[in-house]
């Protein structure tokens, strides 16, 4: 089963514009939510965390929540969640 991509983030935060570099280079489907520009995409984020904070970037990927991963973490996730 093929598992969905989210970024969430902010197109102003050099970190979320990396890591859409990081997946667009290598060819993946991804959903960006802007969580400054859409309230629903930032209760959304911040239901994914006790502290109920826009904690961003965050990547999901299915049900794996990534925070600000390493670029190994982050292939060693993609690798094994995203199905070729």
């Amino acid at each position: 089963m093929l598992q969905k991509i989210k970024l969430y983030g902010a197109e102003r935060c050099h970190k979320t514009q990396y890591y859409m570099q990081f997946l667009k280079n290598r060819n993946f489907n991804f959903d960006f939510l802007d969580v400054e520009k859409n309230e629903h995409f930032a209760q959304e984020l911040r239901s994914l965390y006790e502290n109920n904070k826009l904690n961003f970037p965050t990547i999901t990927i299915g049900k794996k929540k990534l925070r600000n991963p390493t670029d190994k973490e982050l292939i060693k996730w993609l690798e094994k969640l995203i199905q070729p």
